[in-house]
């Protein structure tokens, strides 16, 4: 394990002083950069005033501030907001809202529907969603029933739509769950914004809620605030965190839709969402999360997520062509290119790939032979090109 002592904008310090771009925001957080001095004066003034009460029967300025400020760049059809703790919970809860959404509607649907290969996090709902069993091979006897399908394709949507009309009684999915356009643990697997939109529309047709899970690609990284942005067919239920915060506390926050808040909006106590996290909508949390969206929606950050895409789409050029890559992509300001060799995904070359990037001072973390960039918006053309240069490094002696 390797002693981090130090980090400000997009370089972290090790306790022998070296320096590493952080080429992957610490796993898609610290998005305005480590140690965002406006950030933390937002968060250090909080502090002089209230630092935590329990948001149960007790209310804040900072999270209605932050609900205020969310509904003015969450799709439209956003209207109620849940807060947790993590990214894990927030899919949880988007789970449980879906559930008991028809539970309370006296409807029995007990299923849920997701995508091959996705990934929502660590509890057992979650789990249960999530596609990639090296994370949970062990628990899989005690999950909630889940139906797979592909992720959309051109060649492949038209068999998708059959298999939703034919093999999938939709009578009994309770929710869709999807990472949109990018499948993060996947290794950045990227999908067709257009099949998307038909597997959406049909699967609300038969009163499927559909559960985005932006969790890693809300906030910027697709070029828009999130990544349903991109479609016309919006979900009832989205999941938030990571770069929620800036990467600077842990929270989360599940929105919904106002016909998904009121079937829980009722004198029986029973119909209540009974989901409470100690630290829930913690005022520190809160502030963070505020001063995060005033930077998002800047002129400076917004301007540096174009340069970054415009960068990305260089260096794709440059290599993309190269025999010892066997496909590239880009959606925003994550790019992720496949390296035309056979490795696990946790195994001796993908450890020697990482060590390179450590050595040539890059923190990029390959996902078998996939090498992705998430980097903070305020990286700069010099540590960009660092980047580029350990990745161009590594065709060469692979």
């Amino acid at each position: 394990m390797l002693g981090i002592v130090k980090a400000k904008g997009a370089v972290l310090y090790d306790e022998d002083g070296k320096e590493y771009v952080d080429g992957i925001s610490s796993w898609y957080t610290c998005m305005y950069g480590h140690c965002n001095d406006f950030i933390i004066e937002r968060v250090y003034a909080q502090m002089q005033k209230l630092d935590q009460v329990v948001f149960s029967g007790f209310t804040h300025e900072p999270a209605v501030a932050l609900s205020e400020a969310l509904m003015q760049v969450l799709p439209a059809n956003q209207e109620r907001l849940f807060f947790s703790d993590n990214g894990s919970t927030a899919t949880e809860i988007g789970i449980k809202m879906a559930l008991q959404y028809h539970h309370n509607r006296g409807k029995k649907r007990s299923v849920l529907l997701a995508f091959e290969d996705g990934f929502h996090g660590d509890t057992f709902g979650a789990m249960s969603v999530s596609g990639l069993s090296v994370y949970n091979g062990p628990f899989e006897d005690y999950f909630i029933d889940v139906k797979r399908i592909p992720v959309p394709t051109n060649e492949n949507i038209d068999s998708i739509i059959d298999q939703l009309i034919n093999d999938i009684d939709l009578d009994t999915i309770a929710g869709f769950i999807y990472e949109p356009l990018i499948q993060g643990a996947a290794a950045m697997k990227m999908h067709d914004a257009v099949g998307l939109e038909k597997i959406l529309a049909l699967v609300k047709s038969k009163g499927v809620l559909a559960i985005a899970d932006e969790v890693m690609t809300g906030f910027g990284k697709t070029g828009k605030h999130f990544a349903s942005d991109y479609l016309e067919v919006k979900p009832d239920i989205i999941c938030m965190s990571k770069a929620l915060t800036a990467g600077l506390v842990p929270m989360a926050i599940t929105s919904c839709t106002q016909e998904v808040y009121d079937a829980f909006y009722s004198d029986e106590i029973a119909k209540g969402l009974f989901h409470g996290h100690t630290y829930t909508a913690n005022p520190l949390a809160c502030t963070a999360a505020l001063a995060g969206l005033e930077l998002l929606v800047s002129d400076e950050i917004q301007e540096n997520i174009t340069r970054i895409i415009q960068w990305h789409q260089d260096f794709d050029a440059e290599i993309k062509d190269h025999p010892k890559v066997s496909a590239t992509r880009q959606t925003g300001i994550i790019y992720a290119l496949d390296l035309n060799v056979q490795m696990e995904r946790y195994g001796n070359l993908r450890d020697r790939l990482f060590q390179h990037f450590m050595d040539s001072g890059v923190f990029l973390r390959p996902l078998g032979n996939t090498i992705y960039i998430s980097a903070p918006y305020v990286t700069t053309k010099a540590q960009m090109d660092k980047i580029y240069t350990s990745i161009k490094a590594v065709l060469e002696f692979l």
